[in-house]
């Protein structure tokens, strides 16, 4: 099995230079996801398989025993990013004209190991302080106690509950805002540089600091489709998860410019 090239020198933050973008991007984005998934139909479709595979058993936890939800969503949130950067794996095969190959795909995370350990953790972190944020809006709430987690829907889509609707949207979205910022580019950034964690998460927030309007719009792409995927038990994950998961490699490749003398050789 060839394994995948790997930068000889760490990424330095001052060269990784984020450009400006246009709003016809992120839905070229879209379109290039689409080629290289058709291009390589059966990889795809096994990140597909593992996606909504973990679709389907949150959905059964959530039914089941809804308390473990939380638990089960760290689970997912663990796995998520390996499963995303063995897409961008296949993507940057395909780019650098090579065949693309499940095994290099599933073990490319594994010289990154301390920069994706990082990164991990980061996301951890801010789904342990949005999971106590919400619970304290919670709180504050509803004076006669929480809901409990079976009529935490119904309690929530009252109409007279429209105050906390609010502000639970706002909290959620701004740790959501958060993650999106940390993450957009930065595993691409690592499996393509080496970078560590840090110097890739600030690269990333560059990014979204400076294109705030096209990365609300792909960050608004990427909420719509999920979305819609989750329909039908979730099995529009078994496209939109490697789509969405090859466009970001294509969002990398244009947001993130690097100095001609680092750029790899295939």
């Amino acid at each position: 099995m060839q394994a995948s090239p790997v930068s000889n020198h760490a990424a330095d933050p001052a060269a990784l230079q984020v450009r400006s973008l246009g709003f016809a991007q992120p839905w070229q984005w879209l379109a290039q996801g689409v080629r290289d998934v058709m291009r390589a139909p059966l990889i795809a479709l096994f990140y597909g398989l593992c996606f909504w595979a973990m679709a389907l058993l949150l959905g059964w936890v959530f039914r089941a025993s809804p308390e473990y939800v939380m638990s089960m969503a760290s689970g997912c949130l663990l796995l998520g990013p390996f499963l995303a950067m063995g897409l961008y794996e296949l993507s940057r095969r395909l780019e650098q004209g090579r065949q693309p190959q499940l095994g290099a795909s599933l073990l490319c995370w594994s010289q990154h190991l301390q920069s994706m350990g990082m990164l991990v953790m980061v996301l951890m972190v801010l789904e342990m302080l949005w999971g106590r944020a919400a619970m304290v809006v919670f709180a504050i709430s509803f004076d006669t106690g929480m809901p409990t987690t079976a009529s935490m829907l119904q309690t929530v889509m009252r109409p007279e509950n429209w105050e906390f609707l609010l502000i639970y949207t706002a909290v959620g979205g701004l740790f959501a805002a958060l993650v999106f910022g940390f993450t957009v580019v930065a595993m691409p950034i690592i499996l393509d540089r080496d970078a560590d964690a840090l110097t890739a998460c600030i690269t990333s927030m560059r990014v979204v600091g400076l294109n705030i309007g096209v990365m609300l719009l792909w960050a608004a792409i990427i909420t719509v489709l999920v979305a819609l995927s989750l329909m039908l038990y979730g099995a529009g994950l078994l496209i939109v998860g490697p789509v969405l998961g090859c466009a970001s490699w294509h969002a990398y490749r244009a947001s993130v410019e690097l100095p001609a003398a680092q750029t790899e050789v295939a």
